[in-house]
């Protein structure tokens, strides 16, 4: 491929992995977007249920429909969350967290008292925030807060015992990924329930803490994979618990067994969250790895395990999802370009595959997912845009070679050669066919007369008068014989009519030679004139020459000879034409014969009629 086809290629091939790269880093939450989260679920819920071990300190007390029933309707006073904490406390519990916003003071306030004293007890209790966001922010990716909801002044002043309970879904609605921080007001970061449940029972070096100097979330001196929301992604370790056996998730215990217990129950060191567990309540969300909407208290038990674990499966950074894209479309580029046809088709596939293994290698032994749409995308488009410039390079290459081949021979010949899709070889067949022979007669004379240059100008109209003539009649021109001319037609494309057609193009070049002579005769003071011969018959048509460097695609035979014949005994501006065309033209034309002459190469004198023109 020449120099100016390959800077195209690679023009097109830097414009589609642009394209690609700016899907991925600019616009990675459009349409792609929806292809890539969707496959990482399929990987995540591929996991095994010995990957998906629950953490045992973890336990659930559940707001259900028993307790709704043996309690009564929501709100509830805030002394059973009082009574609920002092049961869980002398069980032993390390961490317990409340997922019920308690914002507006109580209108009994002897029953926020007794809560903000069993809080002022013990400080191993996290109550929470709920952060309310405009549906619609200033700029993209903002996080400002539109309205805070924190528990009551009437309960605690204790920040340390706040927590956002936020779950951000994704774009498609599914709650991935958890904030583990969100700004308040005076963009202090508010703690989420889960990291403040988590730190709670974590040694001090493995806390999970925000340095305020670089923006990172960092769980000991590990920095962790947060994007700009400050979310991490969570690790699903179990069902949503209306598919889930009591086995294969997270303990839980119903509210009201919990605040009916005469004895201490078994949670020494747990960490418990208390909080909603009916549809009812409106606390539910989708999750990647299941259909069935999972509870946020559920959510929140899941992300502690996260981080207790540190556990968090990461997605590879932009600039190495941006070098990923630019080395696969490099490679791409130059391989697609070499390589056309079945063996792109192959390479295409098995890039594909391969890619997709490492994708998937990346998962299972390191936890991080590299990009796998965007570069899939710019090695597709880029393959796309092979096959297209191959096809349009091999066009380009068809329409040049059967432009230069058609100013030799007909343009049917080219086609017919072209669209067989065979290799040109030696051999023929036999064909019925008519000939024409065109010699000038007078061009000796007159080239003596005339400069060099002008001879072969007039030469070159004279032939371009038999040429045009040919061509119209879907004549092939074989040969150019010094300053005469050979014709076929009938072959390569078969026509029944061949000897009329013949006789017209005869016809033809007559009369456009008679025009060029005043031409002459008017510039120089000298004028030519054609001696044409015609014959019809068989005669053997095809390839003739050396199968390596040329062939020839040519007609040989008696039949041809005869032809040639006839046209060194035509007079000047004379068509002489065979009894064999003769008989099959003598209705369509003004005919006369001549009569029999001896030709060069037959025993017997050959009848000869010569064409007057048109009936």
């Amino acid at each position: 491929m020449g120099r100016k086809n390959w800077l195209q290629t690679l023009a097109a091939g830097i414009v589609l992995m642009l394209l690609s790269t700016y899907f991925y880093t600019v616009n990675s939450s459009g349409l792609f977007y929806f292809l890539e989260n969707p496959l990482q679920d399929i990987m995540r819920k591929a996991k095994s249920i010995d990957e998906r071990q629950p953490e045992d300190r973890i336990k659930i007390v559940k707001i259900d429909e028993k307790s709704l029933k043996a309690i009564g309707k929501f709100p509830w006073d805030r002394t059973t969350y009082a009574q609920i904490i002092e049961k869980l406390e002398q069980s032993g519990a390390a961490a317990i967290g409340i997922d019920v916003v308690l914002a507006e003071p109580s209108k009994n306030p002897a029953d926020d008292k007794a809560l903000a004293d069993v809080l002022a007890k013990y400080d191993n209790v996290i109550l929470p925030v709920q952060i309310n966001y405009p549906s619609k922010q200033q700029q993209a990716g903002d996080l400002v807060p539109e309205k805070i909801d924190y528990p009551s002044t009437t309960l605690t002043t204790n920040k340390n015992q706040m927590a956002h309970i936020n779950v951000l879904v994704d774009k498609d609605g599914k709650a991935r990924k958890l904030p583990v921080g969100l700004p308040d007001e005076k963009n202090q970061y508010i703690p989420a329930f889960s990291v403040a449940l988590a730190n709670l029972v974590l040694d001090e070096k493995e806390k999970v803490s925000r340095d305020d100097a670089t923006g990172q979330w960092k769980r000991g001196n590990i920095v962790m994979p947060t994007n700009e929301r400050n979310q991490v992604t969570t690790e699903f370790f179990t069902l949503p618990r209306q598919k889930v056996d009591a086995d294969t998730g997270y303990e839980t215990l119903s509210f009201v067994d919990v605040l009916n217990s005469k004895n201490p129950l078994p949670l020494e060191g747990a960490i418990v969250l208390v909080g909603p567990f009916v549809t009812a309540m409106q606390d539910e969300y989708p999750t990647p790895i299941s259909a069935v909407k999972m509870f946020g208290i559920e959510i929140h038990a899941n992300m502690i395990q996260t981080l207790l674990e540190s556990k968090f499966y990461k997605d590879a950074s932009k600039p190495v999802g941006t070098g990923i894209i630019i080395l696969l479309s490099i490679l791409a580029i130059v391989l697609f370009e070499r390589f056309k046809g079945r063996s792109a088709l192959f390479i295409f596939i098995g890039m594909f595959i391969v890619y997709d293994l490492i994708w998937l290698f990346s998962y299972t032994a390191g936890s991080i997912f590299i990009p796998i749409v965007y570069p899939q995308f710019a090695l597709i488009t880029i393959y796309i845009w092979s096959l297209v410039n191959h096809y349009l390079q091999e066009r380009k290459e068809r329409n040049r070679v059967t432009g230069i081949f058609g100013r030799f021979v007909s343009k049917t010949v080219v086609d017919e050669l072209l669209q067989s899709g065979e290799d040109v070889k030696l051999g023929g067949s036999r064909k019925d066919i008519s000939l024409i022979f065109v010699d000038i007669r007078g061009f000796t004379p007159m080239s003596e007369r005339l400069e060099p240059e002008q001879v072969i100008q007039v030469l070159n109209e004279y032939l371009d008068v038999c040429t045009k003539a040919i061509f119209k009649f879907n004549g092939t021109l074989d040969k150019f014989i010094g300053d005469g001319v050979m014709a076929m037609f009938g072959a390569p494309i078969e026509y029944a009519n061949h000897p009329e057609m013949a006789v017209r193009a005869a016809i033809e070049m007559k009369s456009q030679a008679d025009i060029l002579e005043q031409n002459l005769i008017e510039k120089y003071g000298i004028g030519v004139k054609f001696g044409l011969g015609i014959n019809s018959g068989p005669a053997v048509v095809g390839n003739i020459g050396s199968e390596d460097l040329r062939l020839d695609y040519t007609a040989i035979g008696d039949t041809v000879n005869l032809s040639a014949r006839l046209e060194s005994n035509a007079k000047p501006g004379q068509i002489l034409i065979s009894e064999h065309t003769y008989a099959r033209v003598k209705d369509l034309f003004r005919i006369e014969p001549v009569g029999e002459i001896k030709v060069k190469g037959k025993e017997k004198p050959v009848m000869v009629y010569e064409v007057i023109g048109q009936l």
